[in-house]
């Protein structure tokens, strides 16, 4: 189909599907000689074929057929949907250009993959749908998403069990979606190519909502790549910096082997082993080269083409380690201990906080600006489950955002307690483990919620009345792939990983990069089950807090916190 001369046409969303996982050498291979945006004006080549990869959507199918209409643009189409064509668009665009289109498949990917084990929907948007009291699409998002979840189930010949967090809030958008992804994925797996049903797999999905843990997206977090995103102004992913006087550019992704080593180390550490991990790589390089075979001229030619390169990632590296330090020293630092001290509810000795206000009190008399001074409020409230009217409205006033006080109010749409009930029992607090033995630095106690759901998944501790199943796992399934601590299992390489069970965990409302780190760590320390982390968007904190304050606001009303001195 791809013969020389054929032109590809993207979305937003399938240009950044395919700039995750590709590059443009890739699709020139394959017979691409022109990338276009389907939503830009583009000029005729009717001597051309052209490859529509794109979102089923009615936006998409009325620029595919303007291609057409009244004159067709191309040659003739193949179209290619991310996922499932609802039959009323299908029928629209079968209508106005079926002669033009010589294929049209579904091909189950609407979903980002981000990292090795993360994914995202790539929907901001989902946020205001779901969690807004006047939102008019949240049955219509949960569908989407839904469509979404069982594309990736697809993509790995997944058909997991499916189990969710279950809340005594009117709020049930974790157990909808639960409902409507296990339908979804028993209809897409109804027959196979053999016309036998598909049992299900060793998997397990999880779903779980934001409100389950409103602090680690809160807090500052001390690894490389969540610290990064929290204090630099990263977009795209890529990074501005400063050498010999000019300023560049760098893409932080899984190309930057010296990145995906980094990102999840404490920042206290990441300076020092950026030489180490030079020399490792370099080693590991060279390895590779003469397991391959002798180097030859032209193999030594391509080594030294990629030197540059590699220098260039150390460059970067120690620039943007120094960037975290010095936010770290001149204001970060003297926020840590009071925000650990709050979320953990004990200090660095143990000892529990009696009084979270005079925890709280240093930071709002400190010259902090508005957004630290609102994320530590945060914490002393989630630390109390809540407060009384009074104190709320005096803490607002301490920080000086009366006319803003929906970045704190509006949490409550995502049924975490800001005001504090007569009732003990309308929130609980997940119970934690101990992991007294795990801490290295005191400005990092913290451990994200969801790294005990993982590690209790795992280990099948699940409690059932707070994690119904919407439909049951293979029995053998506990979370290891019947491989318990008590066996050695020797793999450890993505192949190995494979072979195992995955733990598919989805958060909904977003998730934040320390709950990313969390999907590694658990891998790494139960080598035979792969996790997988997903959500509807990655969070950083001011973006998440931006989100929570137009919750209660119609579009014009938005307001950004950066606009606050």
């Amino acid at each position: 189909m791809c013969n020389k001369g054929t032109i590809l046409i993207l979305d937003q969303f399938t240009t950044r599907l395919l700039s995750s996982c590709c590059k443009m050498s890739n699709l020139m291979s394959e017979g691409i000689t022109i990338v276009e945006d389907l939503h830009k004006n583009r000029e005729p080549v009717p001597e051309m074929k052209a490859i529509y990869f794109m979102r089923p959507t009615a936006e998409c199918i009325d620029k595919f057929i303007d291609d057409f209409k009244p004159k067709p643009k191309y040659k003739a189409a193949f179209v290619f949907f991310t996922d499932y064509c609802p039959d009323d668009l299908f029928d629209k665009m079968k209508k106005n250009c079926a002669k033009h289109i010589k294929v049209c498949k579904e091909i189950n990917i609407s979903f980002l993959p981000l990292e090795a084990q993360v994914f995202t929907c790539e929907n901001t948007e989902a946020f205001k749908s779901l969690y807004s009291p006047n939102s008019k699409d949240r049955d219509q998002t949960l569908e989407t998403i839904a469509n979404q979840i069982v594309t990736l189930c697809a993509t790995l010949d997944e058909y997991p069990g499916v189990r969710y967090k279950k809340y005594s809030q009117d709020s049930a958008n974790g157990n909808k979606l639960a409902e409507l992804v296990d339908n979804k994925l028993a209809r897409h797996y109804e027959l196979d190519d053999n016309s036998k049903k598909k049992g299900k797999t060793p998997a397990l999905l999880l779903i779980v909502d934001r409100a389950l843990d409103p602090v680690s997206p809160v807090l500052h977090e001390l690894t490389y790549q969540a610290m990064a995103y929290d204090l630099i102004p990263i977009k795209d992913n890529t990074y501005e910096y400063d050498t010999d006087g000019s300023k560049k550019e760098a893409l932080l992704n899984e190309e930057d082997e010296l990145w995906v080593k980094l990102r999840h180390m404490h920042i206290a550490e990441v300076t020092g082993q950026i030489p180490k991990l030079v020399k490792e790589i370099s080693a590991s390089r060279d390895e590779k080269k003469q397991a391959d075979g002798k180097i030859t001229i032209g193999g030594l030619s391509q080594v030294m083409k990629k030197m540059p390169g590699f220098r260039k990632q150390k460059t970067v590296h120690i620039s943007l380690a120094e960037d975290l330090m010095n936010h770290y020293q001149k204001n970060v630092e003297k926020l840590c201990k009071a925000e650990q001290d709050l979320a953990v509810g004990a200090d660095a000795d143990g000892q529990k906080v009696k009084d979270p206000m005079r925890t709280l009190l240093p930071v709002l008399l400190h010259p902090h600006d508005t957004t630290d001074k609102i994320r530590a409020v945060l914490l002393y409230i989630f630390s109390l489950n809540g407060t009384t009217a009074e104190n709320l409205n005096k803490l607002i006033q301490h920080v000086k955002i009366e006319e803003e006080s929906g970045y704190i109010l509006n949490w409550k749409h995502l049924g975490v307690p800001i005001l504090s009930t007569p009732s003990m029992f309308s929130f609980r607090k997940p119970s934690r483990r101990d992991r007294s033995d795990q801490e290295t630095y005191n400005v990092s106690r913290w451990t994200p919620v969801i790294k005990d759901i993982m590690e209790d998944a795992v280990e099948n501790k699940l409690d059932v009345k707070d994690w119904p199943y919407q439909s049951e796992c293979p029995s053998a399934w506990n979370g290891s792939r019947a491989v318990s601590a008590r066996q050695k299992h020797k793999g450890s390489s993505p192949d190995d990983l494979r072979s195992g069970s995955r733990l598919i965990v989805f958060v909904l409302g977003g998730v934040s990069y320390s709950e990313m780190r969390c999907a590694y760590e658990v891998t790494h320390a139960n080598k035979s089950c792969e996790v997988i982390i997903g959500s509807t968007h990655i969070l950083t904190p001011r973006g998440l807090l931006e989100d929570i304050y137009n919750l209660g606001k119609q579009p014009m009303e938005s307001f950004n916190i950066e606009d606050k001195p």
